[in-house]
């Protein structure tokens, strides 16, 4: 009999909180995010991103849907008692153990430092400071590879082909993130893109000049500048958008641009 993947029952209540909606308003009320309002009422999961090292073993007591993320939940229930969110591995399975632990058995859902993690081997919920808890590859069905071990630092390819130094202290979990299937996954219908949140996007040709630098004009006009432009004047296309400059010290490679196919 097929074993079920998600488990049927309600979420646990002392792990919900409830997060006041900004709909993109800032303290003072003005949208400082555009594009963002209504939908579905939902409960907040409190995840833990940083798993407490040389913990006895938790058990995974079930594995849920989660409605402000792409991957599946785990419930981990520990011996003391405590239960605890943490995002769930593709394969992972009701029943199974995992370990926190500066070097323990590689094995799908177990977190251990990098420095002692196997080349080749894939991990998420990677972290980026030592006890910061995990900051990159947390999005459904992404994963990355250990490359290599150089000094104090481990070289990992990113799922954006990104390769980079990350400090061999920080921990990272086994295996890759679950519910790899929801890149296929389509809305379907405009009404399930409202329910998480998203109001429609308007074109800025289609606004006043007052509102948008593509604005005005007599019936479908051009942007009729050299290079498309944010409402706020700046270049749309083709610059760098990234900030923390010291960070590019542990890029080895930058990412590659896939090409569209014509």
């Amino acid at each position: 009999m097929k074993q079920r993947l998600l488990t049927r029952k309600e979420p646990e209540k002392n792990l919900l909180v409830r997060i006041k909606r900004s709909g993109g308003r800032n303290n003072q009320g003005r949208i400082t995010l555009r594009f963002r309002g209504g939908g579905a009422r939902k409960l907040y999961r409190q995840v833990t991103f940083n798993e407490e090292p040389f913990q006895a073993p938790g058990k995974v007591s079930a594995i849920e849907y989660d409605p402000n993320r792409n991957a599946f939940l785990m419930l981990v229930e520990y011996a003391d008692g405590s239960k605890r969110y943490h995002l769930s591995p593709h394969g992972i399975v009701v029943g199974d153990s995992i370990v926190c632990d500066e070097k323990t058995e590689v094995k799908t859902g177990n977190r251990m430092k990098l420095k002692h993690i196997p080349l080749g081997t894939m991990v998420h919920n990677v972290e980026l400071a030592p006890g910061g808890g995990g900051k990159i590859v947390r999005s459904a069905g992404t994963g990355a590879r250990v490359d290599a071990q150089e000094g104090k630092f481990t070289h990992l390819a990113l799922p954006s082909s990104e390769i980079r130094k990350v400090l061999n202290e920080c921990f990272a979990s086994i295996g890759t993130v679950s519910n790899p299937e929801f890149m296929y996954q389509i809305a379907g219908k405009a009404g399930s893109t409202r329910l998480k949140g998203r109001r429609p996007r308007q074109r800025g040709s289609a606004m006043n000049p007052a509102d948008h630098p593509h604005g005005g004009g007599e019936g479908r006009a051009s942007i009729g500048l050299k290079y498309p432009k944010t409402p706020w004047g700046k270049h749309a296309l083709g610059v760098k958008t990234r900030g923390r400059k010291w960070q590019d010290t542990f890029i080895i490679q930058r990412r590659i641009k896939k090409k569209r196919e014509k």
